[in-house]
């Protein structure tokens, strides 16, 4: 058995200073300063084995985080842990204050395919770190080969056989795909920052900006319709990270999916990641072919369509603790009054108490997140340098 803590961390924009990362936004030397000790300090804090990060825009930025929270774990070490002349006969209740930092452990970066490196135009990638070492190489998905192409079928009662399509080709953000050994298991684990709640505002051709831009025209049907561009982009990406999630099930490796999904657990985006739930018993619905108002799906046709879903569905870490420990409530993100879960961390059924066959179990639940403030209190403090996310991290323990 080996003990695993996965944990995701977006870390709002990280880059060095006096770069102009979106337009007229950049660090100060002090700035960046700041926000790397900040880091630091909520690396150590994690002290997770593997570690997701959104919104990188640089690797040698996040490096020096991590380079940095192995000088601070050495720190902590020293102080905290007795050494040989130490009397102490149960040294053992120390264990838990010690750190490994991240020394010898390894980082794949994901750019973005979109980043051409232009000051004021910078698009993030994502990252993960690993204690554990890779199994293999790692892989990003961003570019797709074959587009995706969603076409859309005329609504009952029409003759027009064209509904028109949507086409994906290139993701916002890329998804970072790699193996991990974990106990006697390699682990196939995904990290992915889905398209932002943001609008998507069209500019005409020789304009300077979007009309929707423009707040002192507002323009309620334009600033809706790039919420619903937005939205349909997120659960495209939603889509893409799912046929990755289930090839990998269907070659029978474990999955850990990670992230930022702009979008909570019930959320149609994260439920196409997850995989729809069965129904309760098949066997009362009406069959696909019914002929008549009898013909329903039969007890051994239920089993069988209960398991084809369940062995690609995967389970909310936040939920398999909160049902776990009668805890009321979990949210990364707060704004405008809103305290939800936007980062979530995915299990498939290896690791659900209920299969038989399970590989593992997730012990706890970790949340970070006395950082965060909701700015739409006139009274609540606001730092720009931290984080807006909280950070999220699942105990397991494989075999």
């Amino acid at each position: 058995m080996q003990d695993v803590t996965i944990a995701s961390f977006n870390v709002k924009n990280l880059i060095g200073a006096d770069q102009e990362y979106y337009k007229f936004q950049t660090y100060t030397p002090e700035e960046y300063a700041w926000k790397a000790d900040w880091m630091a300090d909520q690396l150590l804090a994690l002290d997770a084995d593997v570690v997701g990060f959104q919104e990188i825009f640089e690797e040698p930025a996040l490096q020096a985080v991590i380079d940095e929270t192995t000088v601070r774990a050495d720190v902590l070490n020293d102080a905290a842990q007795p050494d040989k002349t130490k009397p102490y006969r149960k040294k053992a209740i120390f264990r838990r204050l010690e750190s490994d930092g991240y020394r010898g452990a390894e980082l794949a970066f994901a750019p973005n395919a979109a980043d051409a490196g232009i000051p004021g135009e910078r698009r993030p990638g994502v990252a993960i770190l690993s204690r554990l070492g890779f199994a293999g190489a790692p892989e990003i998905i961003q570019d797709l080969s074959q587009p995706l192409v969603i076409p859309f079928s005329p609504l009952r009662g029409l003759d027009d056989g064209d509904a028109g399509q949507f086409i994906l080709r290139r993701l916002s953000r890329p998804i970072l795909k790699v193996r991990i050994p974990m106990g006697g298991q390699v682990v196939t684990v995904f990290n992915c920052h889905l398209k932002s709640k943001l609008g998507e505002f069209l500019k005409p051709e020789g304009a300077a900006y979007a009309p929707e831009a423009d707040l002192t025209r507002y323009d309620p049907l334009g600033r809706a319709m790039g919420a619903l561009r937005a939205a349909t982009r997120r659960m495209a990406e939603a889509w893409v990270l799912r046929q990755a999630i289930v090839t990998e099930l269907k070659a029978g490796n474990p999955v850990i999916a990670m992230g930022d999904y702009n979008d909570g657990e019930h959320a149609v985006s994260s439920e196409i990641i997850a995989g729809e739930r069965p129904f309760k018993n098949y066997a009362w619905m009406l069959r696909h072919d019914a002929e008549h108002r009898s013909d329903r799906y039969t007890t051994d046709e239920n089993e069988q369509i209960t398991e084809a879903v369940e062995r690609v569905r995967l389970r909310s870490a936040e939920k398999l603790f909160v049902r776990k420990s009668l805890r009321d409530m979990v949210y990364t993100s707060a704004f405008g009054g809103v305290f939800e879960s936007i980062d979530q961390i995915w299990l498939s059924r290896h690791f659900d108490p209920e299969f038989e066959s399970r590989i593992g179990d997730m012990t706890y639940f970790s949340v970070l997140n006395d950082h965060l403030t909701d700015g739409s209190h006139p009274e609540a403090p606001y730092n720009k340098l931290a984080s807006d996310h909280g950070q999220i991290m699942a105990h397991l323990r494989v075999t």
